[in-house]
């Protein structure tokens, strides 16, 4: 009979152990230093086409800001509830064949947020609210990632919520228009993201096949939706949320527009 040195055996499995935790610390450590690899299991194929949602460019800092500025201590809970009912609406009007623009369904938020909050707003005040989603200023880095993008000759398309006014709008302040193909706004179809109506708009305008076009989100609801689609996607989390839990996950994920760049290895 074979007998089996339990010593031996202990202070190999401890070895074993310490390399395994050693190894598992160090891997940890990479995908957090390296958020686009979180995700990214294989290298990313060529692609031809970018379909943005309007927030990877438009930073909507300045609504918070003059939230708080008008509310100073209720301006977190009264951004909370606007931003909620904002995509609330959008949702259950789609899903409801009850199509109103972003615009619109922006302004219906305002409203029941200032019913809910029990606060009020001058018609002044309320103007200049509304008005900063035509006044967004872009992200520091967006500007030297188009150029790179452009460079490269991948053709640019906004796939956003926003209307073409509020897109056009932004575009012609940041003085960036000539970056981008096509405004494709939920507008063309009356269906809001994630309805499949909506991404369908990027594969109709740059006339390619979905595999050749990324689509980069801004929110995680809008990575799971593009995702779901099938379309490669990137989301830009800025804002350092988790992943919802929709049996989906983006091709990469990162926290700005050079994430983006670096994830397409340009």
């Amino acid at each position: 009979m074979k007998f089996i040195n339990s010593t031996h055996n202990s202070k190999e499995s401890l070895l074993n152990r310490r390399s395994f935790i050693s190894n598992s610390m160090l891997t940890l450590g990479y995908v957090m230093i390296n958020p686009i690899n979180m995700y990214s299991k294989n290298k990313i194929s060529k692609i031809k086409a970018i379909a943005f949602d309007g927030f990877v460019i438009f930073n909507p800092k300045p609504v918070q800001d003059l939230v708080y500025e008008i509310f100073p201590e209720k301006g977190a809970e009264f951004i909370s509830i606007w931003r909620s009912k904002q995509f609330e609406y959008t949702w259950l009007r789609t899903s409801s064949n009850k199509y109103k623009n972003f615009w619109e369904v922006t302004e219906d938020a305002l409203n029941y947020t200032l019913k809910k909050t029990g606060l009020a707003l001058s018609n002044n005040k309320r103007q200049q609210l509304m008005d900063c989603f035509l006044n967004l200023k872009i992200w520091p880095e967006v500007l030297d990632g188009l150029k790179i993008l452009k460079i490269n000759g991948i053709r640019l398309a906004f796939l956003s919520n926003f209307t073409n006014e509020m897109m056009m709008a932004n575009l012609k302040k940041n003085e960036i228009s000539d970056y981008f193909d096509f405004l494709l706004s939920t507008d063309q179809v009356n269906a809001f993201k994630p309805s499949p109506l909506a991404y369908q708009m990027g594969i109709d305008a740059f006339k390619l096949e979905k595999s050749d076009i990324l689509f980069a989100a801004f929110g995680a609801w809008d990575a799971s939706g593009a995702k779901m689609f099938n379309y490669k996607t990137f989301w830009v989390n800025r804002l350092g949320v988790p992943m919802e839990e929709l049996d989906v996950v983006p091709d990469g994920v990162g926290s700005n527009f050079n994430d983006l760049i670096s994830f397409l290895k340009l």
